[in-house]
């Protein structure tokens, strides 16, 4: 949950031009716990199913030779003339055989998400990109850039049709040393995975949030690691990859405005709110107000003693015997 109240609004050369009021999402309390819950259940809900052929292990002609030769009932493949004959099959244990338990595409890939639990993940996911401590430990490289959340002019963010421009405004915001890390920790990805994600593994960027037309956010989507994504359409695959959470999120000052109207739409739900203003438990126990009313601490207590039958217990009969010479 952010403390902040207002935040300043940056011009295209990085100095402040405006100040305006956080919407009270920022507000939300943090639940790491429910953001990687939810996260990984949507991330399930991308995955195609796949399965072992029904018939993998099972398309020989074989059949049993039965009890009476001291051998394995195991089916053993027809026909003569050639090593394959009289090998066994079908069975888990006999080469080319069919496998024990394979996978089914009927298997329950996806799983079902509470709309409320959703909502209330990407409204602390919204709350913990507020939190430098919490985008810094996430590996972002930002001790250059002097605000959090960082909000930008509308004009400045959407008005670009260049990625030169782009990655220009980006380093005046104090991104440099950010896509420097981007850059310098790509990887070539080897085997099949290229196949299933692409050729390169990049890792994961900015997050620039908009409320205009996606054609005014092209010149962003050549940059490695930058994600573009409409205020309207926020989501926590985005907003925390990997479920976790703090991730370095840039707002248009028109998206900034508009986060409010997008909370207040959504039917049934209102933004969380932490049960207690200061989450320090510690702070709050050792506190002069709490310590006051508490009872001193007792003393001089003595410790229960417990009586060991030696006829039964080996220890107890020793400390007997020592004590007896």
């Amino acid at each position: 949950m952010s403390a902040q109240i207002c935040a300043n609004v940056y011009s295209s050369e990085g100095a402040v031009c405006n100040r305006q009021e956080l919407p009270a999402v920022f507000s939300a309390p943090v639940r790491a716990d429910l953001i990687n819950h939810i996260h990984t259940n949507m991330a399930k809900n991308a995955r195609q199913p796949y399965a072992v052929s029904p018939n993998s292990g099972y398309q020989h002609s074989a059949e049993s030779w039965g009890t009476g030769r001291a051998l394995a009932r195991i089916p053993r493949i027809k026909g003569s003339g050639t090593s394959r004959s009289g090998q066994g099959a079908f069975g888990n244990m006999c080469r080319d055989g069919g496998m024990y338990a394979p996978t089914k595409t009927y298997r329950r890939w996806h799983r079902k998400i509470s709309k409320a639990e959703k909502r209330y993940a990407v409204a602390s996911a919204l709350a913990c990109s507020a939190m430098s401590s919490l985008v810094q430990a996430r590996g972002h490289k930002v001790s250059q850039v002097k605000e959090f959340p960082l909000v930008v002019e509308t004009q400045a963010l959407e008005g670009l049709k260049k990625t030169k421009e782009a990655v220009s405004l980006l380093k005046k915001l104090g991104c440099e040393k950010e896509l420097k890390r981007i850059i310098e920790t790509r990887t070539l990805r080897t085997g099949n995975s290229r196949l299933r994600h692409g050729k390169r593994r990049v890792r994961v960027g900015p997050l620039i949030v908009y409320s205009g037309k996606t054609d005014n956010m092209l010149a962003f989507r050549n940059i490695p690691g930058v994600d573009i994504c409409h205020v309207s359409r926020l989501n926590l695959i985005k907003l925390a990859p990997g479920g976790v959470p703090g991730r370095f999120v840039i707002f248009s000052e028109e998206a900034m405005k508009q986060l409010n109207d997008v909370y207040a739409s959504k039917k049934d739900f209102v933004i969380p709110s932490g049960l207690m203003t200061n989450p320090d438990v510690a702070r709050i126990i050792n506190s002069q107000e709490v310590q006051e009313v508490l009872r001193p601490a007792k003393e001089g207590a003595l410790p229960k003693v417990e009586n060991k039958n030696p006829l039964k217990n080996e220890k107890a009969r020793e400390t007997l015997a020592v004590a007896k010479l």
